[in-house]
This record gives C-alpha cells, sequence and structure tokens, in this order.
C-alpha cells in the first residue's frame, strides 16, 4: 500500500492498494496522481463513494490509462450518471464543489459490495458520509483504507488528528457514527484516510469512537 502524494500533503489522498488506485482527488489531480504512478498501469481504479474530491479525475484517469472503474454499489448511479447532488447535502460548499471539482460521468465496470476482495483487500459497507462508502480492509497486517468515514485532519487548519467528517458534506452523520464504531471495533494498526496522515494508534482510535454522541 502506498499513498500519492498531495499538496498540502495528505489534503487529497490516493492511493495505490496491491495494483487497485483507489480515490482519485478532484478533476485537477490527473496530472499529479500520473506523476506519482510513474508510467506503470494499475489493473483498475475503485472508489471510497461518489463524492466530487474522490472521483474528480476518475473518468480521465480510467480513460488515459485505459482501466475499468469499481465503485460502491449504492453510488454507482449517481458516478454513472455524473449527478452528484445527492451523495452529499447541498449548500454553497456542496454546490462549489460540484462545479468546480467533479468529474465527468463514467460508466462504472464493478460495483462494490460488503465482502468483495480487492487489491488483497475486503470490502467494508461503512455509509453515513455518503449513501454507498465502503473502506478497505486487510486483516493479515491489520491495515484499513478509511475513506472519508474519518478525517485524519481539521479541514480547516490542516492540523492531524481524528474528526467525524462534516456535517454540511454528510448526508448521514448518525449512521456514519455507526461506521466509525465499526471500524475502531478492528483496532486496525493503521488507518489510511481520505484526508489527512495516516494514524498508527488503535487505542486512540477506539477512544475518539467511544467519546462519539450516541446515536
Amino acid at each position: 500500500l502506498s499513498c500519492i502524494p498531495s499538496t498540502p500533503a495528505h489534503a487529497f489522498n490516493a492511493y495505490l492498494m496491491g495494483d487497485v488506485l483507489v480515490d482519485a482527488g478532484t478533476r485537477h489531480a490527473r496530472r499529479r496522481i500520473l506523476r506519482a504512478l510513474g508510467g506503470h498501469v494499475p489493473a483498475a481504479h475503485a472508489l471510497t463513494h461518489g463524492h466530487a474530491d474522490h472521483q474528480g479525475a476518475s473518468a480521465a484517469l480510467c480513460d488515459e490509462l485505459g482501466i475499468e472503474l469499481w465503485c460502491p454499489d449504492a453510488d454507482a448511479d449517481a458516478v454513472e450518471s455524473g449527478d452528484l447532488r445527492d451523495r452529499s447535502p447541498v449548500n454553497l460548499v456542496t454546490r462549489t464543489q460540484r462545479r468546480w471539482w467533479a468529474g465527468p460521468a463514467r460508466p462504472v465496470a464493478r460495483r462494490l459490495r460488503e465482502g468483495d476482495e480487492v487489491g488483497g483487500f475486503t470490502v467494508l459497507e461503512t455509509p453515513g458520509h455518503s449513501p454507498g462508502h465502503v473502506s478497505f480492509w486487510r486483516a493479515a497486517d491489520r491495515t484499513l483504507i478509511a475513506g472519508d468515514v474519518l478525517f485524519g485532519r481539521h479541514r480547516v487548519t490542516g492540523r492531524p488528528g481524528l474528526f467525524e467528517p462534516p456535517d454540511m458534506f454528510t448526508p448521514d452523520p448518525a449512521t456514519n457514527r455507526a461506521s466509525i464504531r465499526r471500524l475502531a471495533a478492528l483496532e486496525p494498526a493503521v488507518v489510511c484516510f481520505g484526508h489527512g496522515p495516516p494514524l498508527r494508534d488503535p487505542a486512540r482510535l477506539q477512544e475518539f469512537a467511544a467519546a462519539l454522541p450516541a446515536g
């Protein structure tokens, strides 16, 4: 597992998970990701969820690399249509993100569901931040790609830490908290986020989950 660099560091993470490219930043991230791949062509491209800062460069990368797009089942229709409006609350920030960050529609070749194997990891359905959000779990070394179930940095200051994704981006915060608790119960040795540096402290994640409001 390797993290593709971004500027600022860990602002919009993408990963090479086995031989599968996970997430693609905004639609302005194509050159950054291709540069990091250094000519390597992954076997496929998978999304954790259908938000503009994760699928933005997906269509361009799949076209240029000639690879399939794989997407969580419950977000696949939105990604295929290019209409992401019901994947997050509608407000000024999300409207701006969709206008300037979202990528075009792209056919989904594989719809990811609970228990599927992708790049040596197992798909976990972890909805809340988007209706179809998935995470990727490798039990052998307890490595977790959590996507945006949690943020590993403050969305404004960039300060590293553990944070719930902001409600302005999250249609169902209560369901997302249940997903946080599910992931914390795995006691991952390493947690990789969509935003923020990796966390290597299982106890800290468990304490964070235990302190969440009920519901």
